[in-house]
């Protein structure tokens, strides 16, 4: 099964917001709780931050390919939904 990367900021609403999305969305899909995610603080990690390409936190990658990026202003519900399609794509991946 192939992994997601997410990269977040621990102080970031937004990413606040995709754990708390995430976490749902895994509680309601066995699924999505089978998906296994990375979860990489990029200034904890910034040699693997460096290697992606975005700006904003959270984004949400699949072999090396961006499946999301947050952009300022989002709400829970557009970053709940930008999660259930990333992981959507990861399932069809495997």
């Amino acid at each position: 099964m192939k992994e997601l990367e997410l990269f977040y900021l621990t102080n970031c609403p937004y990413c606040v917001s995709a754990r708390r999305a995430a976490e749902e969305l895994r509680a309601e899909k066995e699924a999505y709780a089978a998906l296994p995610i990375r979860w990489i603080e990029e200034s904890e990690q910034p040699e693997l931050a460096g290697a992606r390409d975005y700006y904003y936190v959270p984004s949400v990658f699949l072999d090396g390919r961006k499946l999301y990026e947050a952009r300022p202003g989002q709400s829970y519900e557009t970053i709940r939904n930008a999660l259930r399609a990333a992981f959507d794509e990861a399932l069809r991946a495997t």
